[in-house]
């Protein structure tokens, strides 16, 4: 991911340990994830209430928003990003913290999406959790575990390549579990969504 068409956003939950290369993209932080942040990473845009952080962020906010509000400051960075122009939301610091905001994390992707987005992804220090619809091929390590769970109703899946469980014609029914734990048999997988959303989590081992 990479071009001003693309966006980061910067969250404040389990603060990401790894390499964040932001390529050229349109870089927001929210509120607190700017302690974990700063000097890692650089930053176009702060964004929130900024009750969690005890500094002035840089650069200054454009607005503070009240801390009684009803979206998060991840929600309002995604209609941010998309105010924007950005096609490709890539969320960091979203896994891990408070369980309620990390489930609220991964509804975000499907805002995203809803609202027109091309992808997004939220990439954590144990795995990364994607949202896709239509046509997607995802490059991996062989014999990484992969999950493909049905997100907001039932999808059906065609066309899966690269996994060992590989299925032309799958139905994931929302509630079931059966998507869980596929492995990758080379250093690409894809498939195709024919309907409805599905969630990838790449499971990978923290170094």
């Amino acid at each position: 991911m990479s071009g001003r068409d693309a966006c980061v956003i910067l969250l404040n939950g389990e603060p990401y340990r790894g390499e964040i290369p932001e390529g050229g993209a349109y870089v927001i932080c929210c509120d607190g994830a700017y302690k974990w942040a700063k000097g890692r990473v650089r930053i176009d845009e702060t964004l929130g209430d900024f009750d969690s952080l005890d500094e002035p962020p840089v650069p200054a906010p454009r607005e503070v928003f009240p801390s009684e509000k009803n979206e998060t400051d991840g929600e309002l960075a995604v209609d941010r990003a998309l105010s924007l122009g950005a096609a490709d939301l890539l969320f960091y610091g979203g896994e891990g913290g408070r369980g309620d905001h990390f489930l609220g994390n991964l509804h975000l992707l499907y805002k995203a999406l809803l609202r027109g987005a091309r992808t997004a992804s939220l990439v954590g220090n144990g795995a990364t959790y994607s949202l896709c619809g239509g046509s997607r091929r995802f490059v991996c390590t062989r014999g990484q575990t992969v999950s493909l769970l049905p997100f907001g109703g039932d999808a059906h899946i065609m066309k899966m390549r690269g996994l060992k469980y590989a299925c032309d014609d799958l139905r994931l029914m929302y509630g079931s579990t059966r998507g869980i734990s596929n492995l990758t048999t080379d250093e690409e997988f894809s498939f195709w969504v024919e309907s409805g959303y599905v969630l990838v989590i790449e499971s990978r081992e923290e170094g």
